[in-house]
This record gives structure tokens, C-alpha cells and sequence, in this order.
């Protein structure tokens, strides 16, 4: 198995011309600012320095390329949906992150983060349909379970399923709960780390080529 202990930063793009172009496949991470993507990405590979929270949530500017055991990339996109930001600041995250995801070959999976304790807020059901619309393969991981009972958790879980199926089957899409892959995780208990790294590895290992959305459309 790859040691994803073997990691550190490549480079930190600001345009779509600071984009790797060494043809190594990549998992790309998205969330809401504060959704505790940096700690999932910590947690993932085992280390506490790798990525870092900003001190200003949503200031974060740049997509980080983190090539792991010289084989693939982590790609941390810049966190969404801060009310603080500016619209203008917003807009152009955008179409940095637009020019990263659309036509690129080497994206195996997107790893959408979502707060396990709330329903999805509207930028990310707007993202989920948008990754739909384009067949982009997701998975999402809904962080924080250690901080809600089993109950809740499993609650909320079905919540947030419901939530993107009636989003994405408004929009054309025929979609069960059943199919969608959602993955509960914990940076505190280290809960749903196995899973993530088995559709990793398994993600890793697919063709670029368009495919069914939401990871194969198997639970994971």
C-alpha cells in the first residue's frame, strides 16, 4: 500500500498556469470553509503539518498540489461559501477552480467535505449538481461524527443523502439516496480513514475517462 506519510507541498497554483502537467493522476478535496477539510487531510496521511487552517477562514487563495509517494497528487482546493469574502474574491476562486476540474484527465475523484452536523447549504448543493452535470466521480465525507450520537449521526446522515438526491434528481438526474457514497469520518477517532483510503487507492487506480458519477455509484 502507498505511504501517505510521503507527502509535501509541490506548489501552491494561482492560475491555471501554475497547474502540474506531469501527467500523475490526482484526489481533489472540497468543502465549505470550516468544514474541517485541513484536519481530514491531516488525518489521511498521518501527520499534523501538512495542511494548514488559515487564521482568516475563506482567505485562502491558491489550489495546494501535494505530490504523495511521487505517484499522485492530494489537490486542497480553497474553501467556499465564506459571507466574509467578497463577491468579486469569490468570482475569480471560482474560475480558478472551474479551469482545474473542467477537462482534466488526471482528476480521479473529487472528495466533497461536508459537515455531518448540518444540512448541505445551498453552494454545496449547487457543486454536488455541477460535478453531476459534468459526470465527475465524488464521494462525500461528512466530518465532525464524533461530535453527535450514533443516532444523530446516522440521522443526519440519511438527512444530507436526501437532501443531494432531491437536489440533483430536481435537475434531470435519476438519483436514489442508496446510490450516492457518503463516507462519516472523525480527525478525532480516526472513524471512516479506512474507507477513504480504500476509494482512494481504488480511484487511483481507474482510466481518465467520463464515467457514472458519485464513485461508481456503489456505497462505499
Amino acid at each position: 500500500m502507498l505511504d501517505f506519510r510521503d507527502i509535501g507541498l509541490a506548489r501552491a497554483a494561482r492560475t491555471p498556469e501554475d497547474f502540474p502537467r506531469d501527467g500523475r493522476p490526482q484526489i481533489c478535496f472540497t468543502g465549505r470553509s470550516n468544514v474541517g477539510k485541513s484536519s481530514l487531510l491531516n488525518t489521511l496521511v498521518g501527520r499534523r503539518d501538512v495542511a494548514r487552517t488559515s487564521k482568516t477562514p475563506g482567505r485562502t487563495r491558491e489550489i495546494h498540489f501535494f505530490l504523495v509517494a511521487d505517484r499522485f497528487y492530494f489537490v486542497d482546493l480553497p474553501g467556499y461559501g465564506y459571507a466574509k469574502v467578497s463577491r468579486g474574491m469569490r468570482r475569480r476562486w471560482g474560475e480558478l477552480i472551474e479551469a482545474y476540474v473542467l477537462d482534466n484527465e488526471l482528476l480521479r475523484l473529487m472528495i466533497v467535505i461536508l459537515d455531518i452536523r448540518h444540512d448541505p447549504s445551498e453552494d454545496d448543493l449547487d457543486l454536488i449538481a455541477w460535478l453531476e452535470s459534468r459526470r465527475i466521480s465524488y464521494l462525500l465525507a461528512l466530518t465532525k461524527c464524533d461530535k453527535v450520537s450514533g443516532s444523530v449521526a446516522q440521522r443526519q446522515h440519511q438527512r444530507i443523502l436526501e437532501a443531494i438526491g432531491a437536489q440533483t434528481g430536481s435537475a434531470g438526474a435519476a438519483l436514489s439516496t442508496s446510490s450516492l457514497c457518503a463516507v462519516r469520518f472523525s480527525a478525532k477517532t480516526g472513524e471512516g480513514r479506512l474507507e477513504l483510503v480504500r476509494a482512494i487507492l481504488a480511484a487511483l487506480k481507474q482510466s481518465p475517462r467520463p464515467g457514472p458519477t458519485a464513485l461508481e455509484r456503489r456505497p462505499v
